[in-house]
Parts: C-alpha cells; sequence; structure tokens
C-alpha cells in the first residue's frame, strides 16, 4: 500500500484525520489517488480527489475553469492553475483544515496552466505570460510567505506551457509553445506565421539558460506543449499543428538535456486520427512506457519508450488526461470517464463530472 502512503505524505499530516467517515472509506479501499480539474454537472468549476475505484475522497470549487494540478508533500498544499489566459492559481490544504487561497496574476500577466514546486515545497514557479513583450517568464511564489511573488526569470521563448523539473532537482524543462497570446484577444493565436516553438532547459536557481532545443525550421508551426520524463531522463513532448489542415507532420517526440531532439515516427494511420493535436503525454511508473492523448482525435496512445514504436491505440471520446497507474495508465475525458490503458486493467468508469485535460497521480 506504498502508494496510500505516498498520497498521505504528499497531503499532509492529519489529512485522514479530517475526512468525514465516508471519505476514509473511500481513501482506505483506494490504493492510488489521482486529482484533475472537472466541469460540474451544474456548469461551476471545481477540483477532485479520486480513488482509483473511483471514490471521490474531496473536492473543491474554483472560481473559473482550472486545468493542472501539482502537489508538494513537503508543503503540504496544491495549487490548481487556471486554463491559459487565467488569472488566478488557487493554493489548497488537502487535509481541509484551512481555506483555500487565490492567487491573482500581477498586472501585465498571466498563468499558463502549469507550474511546480522546488524539491523542498518553499517556493512554488509558475509558467506565465508577459504578453505586452510577448515573452515567457518563470514566476516565483514564497511558499513559506503566504505565496508572495518574489521574482520571474524568462522561459527563453513564447507561449510557455507545461514546464517539469528534471530528476536532478535544479532543472526546470519548459516547453515553449512558440504562439503569442493577449488577454485582449481572448485565446486568439496572434503570429502564426512567425512561431518559435522550443524545448528550454533552465537553472532554477538564478535562472539561467542551460540548453534550448528547436525542431527544423520548416516545422516551426508545430507548438510544442505538454511533456514527461522517462527511465532515462528523456523528455517526451507532445505537439498540436497549426499549420494547414491537410499537412500531417509527426506530433510526439523526445528531448535530451545533453542536446538531442527528434521526432519519432507513429504510423500513418495513427498519425491521422491524432488529428494535429497531442493534448497530454505521461510515463508509466517505471520510466519505459509513454502514453499520448488526443481530445480531438478521440485516441490514446501508448508507446514503448526505447522502440518509440506504438504498443496500443485505443478511443476515449475527448479522452485527454493521462497519469502512471501501476503498469500501464489512466485516462480520463471529459465526457466523465475515467479507464485503464497498457495494462492497468480497470472498469471504464462514468462520474457526473467532466474532467479537464490533465489528471495527476498523487504521490
Amino acid at each position: 500500500m506504498w502508494q496510500r502512503r505516498a498520497f498521505l505524505k504528499a497531503a499532509g499530516v492529519g489529512f485522514a484525520a479530517s475526512l468525514m467517515p465516508r471519505q476514509l472509506v473511500a481513501l482506505e479501499r483506494n490504493e492510488l489517488v489521482f486529482a484533475s480539474s472537472v466541469q460540474t454537472s451544474s456548469g461551476g468549476y471545481g477540483a477532485v480527489l479520486l480513488g482509483e475505484r473511483g471514490d471521490l475522497i474531496a473536492q473543491i470549487a474554483l472560481p473559473d475553469r482550472g486545468h493542472d494540478i501539482t502537489i508538494s508533500p513537503e508543503a503540504g498544499r496544491g495549487v490548481v492553475f487556471a486554463r491559459q489566459p487565467g488569472t488566478f492559481a488557487l493554493v489548497f490544504d488537502p487535509a481541509g483544515r484551512e481555506a483555500p487561497v487565490t492567487l491573482t496574476s500581477i498586472e501585465g500577466r498571466h498563468f499558463f496552466g502549469h507550474g511546480v514546486f522546488s524539491p523542498d515545497g518553499r517556493l512554488l514557479y509558475a509558467t506565465e505570460s508577459d504578453f505586452e513583450a510577448a515573452k515567457g517568464v518563470i514566476g516565483i511564489y514564497d511558499a513559506t510567505d503566504d505565496y508572495k511573488r518574489v521574482g520571474e526569470f524568462p522561459t527563453y521563448g513564447t507561449g510557455p506551457h507545461e514546464m517539469l523539473l528534471m530528476p536532478d532537482g535544479v532543472t526546470f524543462v519548459i516547453a515553449n509553445g512558440g504562439i503569442e497570446t493577449h488577454p485582449d484577444y481572448g485565446r486568439a493565436e496572434l503570429n502564426l506565421d512567425t512561431m518559435d516553438p522550443s524545448v528550454a532547459f533552465v537553472d532554477r536557481r538564478d535562472g539561467h539558460l542551460v540548453g534550448q532545443l528547436r525542431l527544423d525550421a520548416g516545422l516551426h508551426q508545430l507548438s510544442i506543449r505538454h511533456m514527461a520524463i522517462d527511465a532515462r531522463s528523456r523528455v517526451w513532448f507532445g505537439c498540436q499543428y497549426r499549420g494547414a489542415p491537410s499537412d500531417s507532420p509527426q506530433l510526439v517526440g523526445y528531448a535530451t538535456a545533453d542536446g538531442e531532439i527528434r521526432l519519432i515516427e507513429l504510423p500513418l494511420d495513427t498519425l491521422r486520427d491524432l488529428r494535429n493535436y497531442v493534448g497530454s503525454v505521461a510515463v508509466s511508473a517505471d520510466g519505459t512506457s509513454v502514453a499520448v492523448s488526443s481530445p480531438e482525435g478521440d485516441l490514446l496512445v501508448a508507446i514503448d519508450a526505447e522502440g518509440g514504436r506504438p504498443v496500443l491505440v485505443e478511443t476515449l471520446r475527448n479522452g485527454c488526461g493521462l497519469a502512471a497507474d501501476g503498469a500501464g495508465f489512466v485516462a480520463t475525458s471529459g465526457m466523465g470517464e475515467m479507464i485503464g490503458l497498457a495494462g492497468a486493467e480497470r472498469d471504464r468508469q462514468k462520474f457526473d463530472f467532466a474532467f479537464d485535460n490533465h489528471v495527476l497521480r498523487v504521490g
């Protein structure tokens, strides 16, 4: 039951004691716990903690649509980031002992839906946009001082989306999607002809650029968005193509801190069914398999990380969220479904809320 113990560590001391009897039974029935932003049946927004059996363990309300979630066992807090170009991030206590705290982006910035804690839980980092300058930044928040914003450093690109902390605990890898947006124009994409996506490796201690990788210039409209790190510390990424719909470029690849970047060759029928859109990327618990999703194509693909070849293709209507689940993955959908993929044996579960684009395995 190490997974449940890991969750309780992440949630903080006293989490189990804070639960109502029904919720405590739900926690005790489940080895794995997952977190996701959701849209409720009444049209509101929230975030939930779910057991692997589908039991609802806890939930919080959000002021608007959330995107990704990060949780720090050291800080004893979780954070839900607003979907871009949102201006809020909600800090919550998984144990429910303290009321959630809403962070508001500073003037001239908005959130991009993703972020991470430092290994010691003392700092929170979030991908943000300096939208007047059309440049990406990482906002830095002091978790020991009411999440006061204490600085920022550049992402060395435009439109940063997901960021991850490399296994060394020092280096961030950032997916610069390359797309300029501005709150005055909603989610309109303003620079499709001059996009410049990249994968940037940045030292979190002082923000200096360790390395930056780009695909061929002819693929400049291939926006790099989501990532996961495999057992060999390769950064797998998924892309969303903003060129002609009739084009069908490869969408999945990996990058390394020592300077390699490449796209793998997915079969043409799989590539066609992804419909030029990868919405989430995950790596299995043992780091040997990669999964990607396309809510546009209703498709989930599991890939052997060593050989770079698909080992399973499955359909899930509006499926996007992916997380490691035992031997395989769990996948969630905007239709409120959760299923197992690539070795994760589970019944298809249906909920009375719609999952947003990401699901996090807690702990």
